[in-house]
């Protein structure tokens, strides 16, 4: 007995350390082994968007004097105090380009007005000097209709943070995130009267990760074998406010096209699907949280109903076992959001090759609860206790009809409709006896280890 579960807790946990190792491991093969030359600025996934804009009927003379960071953080450190900004400051020239390249807008410059009149000054004096003019006339400056204001008013560190990492027998393998956010609030001001005319408010994450994994394992007498890798990815912030710009100037240009305040070219269909998109995702976003979650969820009841395919293996003093299919259903009932009472009856086949081929009903009892309740995605644990039995006859190779158990289970549950859900788990059955093979062996009793799959109804209110 003590064997197989060596055996299954070793490909456990090679299992896992492959998993960690593969998943999320693109940046690896990205490593900066040679020179890079110069290009062109890397651009966001909103530049498209911005881009695909349709045509404004006459573009839009906008002023801005100062787009700046308004957020008062410095960049974190861990030894001792530092003056460096967590933001930009140059968050002026990205409003501007994107404002240019959205092809509605016509950015004159302000920010550096003064360097401006200083050059026309030097200008009208050289022309005066050297060619003898007087009163030379420069054509005027654009004077704009609107004037952008706004800035990058927060950056929260540390809104997620989280990992995952296993260690055995001088082998190891982890994981690390962090998820930051920039916020950005920009309007739209009327130079005539003052008045403003829209605001739109726009947040980007800014996500951070890191992989690593090592070796440590005397190979043979004084040979020591060490090995290490992994990687750290850090989202640029500068490219994560460049997003939240674009995204702010694509909302202003919809919400003022919405609102009159400016004209399209020439209406179409396709203009019709974007600002209803725009709009869908406005109502959506009044419904969910900071994280995505819903405010009001309440596709979860306090009853429900589940049938579940499954299959499921034997654990043992035998070594050899195939899976076999089953089925179950269990239905709950629920004691607050988090916690069920949940009940299930089923049926299972059991092979043990060569030795016997059992079939059994189950029913247990336990309690479950649900780790995430008010969101879509949720995690789940139960811990209950039941039994096996078979109509007149024994269970598999015991002399019980009856035979107990308790029961762990871990799943997740996915919210996809009106109260439905679909769902899976992984369970271990712990018989209370050793004597499921009709063998007694070892220092564990034997388990059966299995998966579920399966949809859950809730009913009710």
């Amino acid at each position: 007995m003590s064997r197989a579960y060596e055996a299954f807790y070793t490909k456990g946990i090679g299992l896992i350390l492959f998993i960690v190792l593969i998943s999320s491991c693109s940046p690896y093969f990205h490593q900066p082994f040679g020179d890079r030359d110069a290009s062109l600025g890397p651009e966001t996934r909103m530049k498209k968007e911005l881009l695909n804009l349709p045509e404004p009927k006459e573009p839009v003379v906008v002023a801005v004097y100062k787009f700046r960071d308004q957020t008062g953080q410095y960049k974190e450190t861990n030894v001792g105090a530092s003056w460096s900004t967590a933001v930009t400051q140059g968050a002026t020239n990205i409003l501007i380009r994107a404002l240019e390249e959205s092809k509605w807008f016509v950015p004159i410059e302000r920010e550096n007005i003064s360097n401006l009149l200083n050059e026309r000054k030097i200008i009208r004096s050289s022309r005066e000097q050297y060619e003898g003019t007087n009163n030379v006339l420069l054509p005027p400056l654009l004077f704009a209709g609107v004037l952008l204001e706004g800035g990058i008013i927060s950056y929260e560190t540390n809104i997620f943070t989280g990992g995952a990492g296993v260690r055995y027998f001088g082998s190891d393998a982890s994981s690390q995130y962090r998820e930051d956010r920039v916020s950005i609030y920009l309007r739209a001001v009327s130079t005539s009267n003052g008045k403003v005319l829209k605001t739109v408010y726009t947040t980007k994450s800014i996500l951070s990760q890191e992989v690593s994994a090592g070796f440590f394992r005397y190979v043979k007498f004084r040979r020591l074998l060490e090995a290490e890798t992994g990687y750290t990815y850090n989202e640029p912030t500068e490219m994560a406010i460049t997003e939240a710009v674009e995204k702010a100037v694509h909302s202003l240009v919809l919400e003022g096209v919405m609102g009159n305040l400016w004209e399209l070219k020439e209406d179409s269909d396709t203009t019709k699907q974007l600002i209803d998109h725009y709009l869908t995702e406005k109502s959506d976003n009044v419904e969910t949280d900071y994280i995505g979650r819903l405010h009001r969820f309440n596709h979860r009841s306090s009853f429900y109903v589940s049938p579940k395919f499954t299959t499921q293996s034997y654990i043992g003093d035998y070594s050899s076992s195939t899976p076999q299919t089953g089925f179950a259903a269990s239905f709950g009932f629920g004691l607050s959001n988090s916690l069920y009472i949940d009940n299930e009856l089923g049926y299972q086949q059991v092979n043990i090759s060569d030795v016997v081929n059992s079939r059994e009903f189950f029913g247990t009892t336990g309690i479950k609860y649900l780790a995430n309740p008010s969101g879509k995605l949720s995690p789940y644990a139960r811990v209950g206790a039941g039994t096996y039995y078979n109509f007149g006859n024994n269970i598999a190779l015991s002399n019980q009809t009856w035979f107990p158990l308790v029961n762990y289970t871990a799943g997740l549950e996915y919210v996809f409709g009106n109260k439905t859900a679909m769902m899976g788990e992984a369970y271990v059955n712990q018989h209370l006896s050793d004597t499921y093979d009709g063998v007694s062996a070892g220092s564990f009793n034997d388990l059966i280890l299995g998966f579920k799959f399966g949809i859950k109804m809730y009913i009710g209110n």
